[in-house]
């Protein structure tokens, strides 16, 4: 594989998995069903946005992280890459701590619904939860965007260098008669702007006879 195909991979890759998380996100993660203090029981579906809601923000700033790569110098890729793979390893502990307590993870749900607040009290009125398979996925990207992070600080180093061009700049003395602020500028000085004659420096002399009959 080339090293400029190396690149575009790896970018590729990473967007890949932090839409993933992003698209886990919007998708129910557990499907509740709680006793209700009215008697009965209640049904309720669990967003990742509540039951894992710190990972749309991590997949957001994976996705700008990717975004900055394309531009990275070498040890900035590398410093990105360490980057990455915190925020891989950020997904994979939110996606785990709501797996391994769904309940304490649906509880502002199973509030908002039944009015019941306190994790134990919450506890005691869940008849059961089944997982659905977006946490699992959000896991998965989570996973593999940390380790596509250490492929990133390993490998940065082959890619090609991003290109650098500079512009030369030259300086020009303004044409005073053809700008009106430099024009004004040399009326209030004394000047005649339009007078193109060269001057004599401050302490020379003026003309002398031969050159004003000669």
């Amino acid at each position: 594989m080339t090293a400029r195909r190396l690149k575009l991979t790896t970018i590729l890759t990473g967007i890949v998995l932090a839409g993933l998380g992003l698209l886990s996100w919007t998708q129910d993660w557990f499907h509740v069903v709680v006793a209700s203090p009215q008697g009965g029981e209640l049904s309720l579906d669990v967003a990742g946005d509540v039951a894992g809601a710190p990972l749309s923000a991590l997949s957001l700033a994976s996705l700008a992280l990717f975004g900055a790569l394309t531009i990275a110098g070498r040890v900035f890729r590398v410093v990105l890459g360490v980057l990455q793979v915190a925020l891989g390893a950020s997904v994979v502990l939110t996606t785990s701590t709501a797996l391994a307590d769904p309940v304490r993870a649906s509880g502002s749900a199973v509030t908002t619904a039944t009015g019941v607040d306190g994790t134990d009290s919450i506890r005691s009125i869940v008849s059961s939860v089944e997982p659905t398979a977006w946490p699992w996925l959000g896991l998965a990207a989570g996973v593999l965007a940390a380790l596509l992070g250490i492929a990133t600080v390993l490998l940065s180093g082959a890619w090609p260098r991003a290109t650098r061009k500079y512009s030369a700049t030259r300086l020009v003395v303004a044409d005073p008669s053809a700008d009106p602020a430099a024009a004004w500028d040399a009326l209030s000085s004394g000047d005649d702007p339009t007078d193109t004659s060269p001057r004599l420096d401050e302490g020379g002399s003026g003309p002398t006879e031969q050159d004003r009959t000669g």
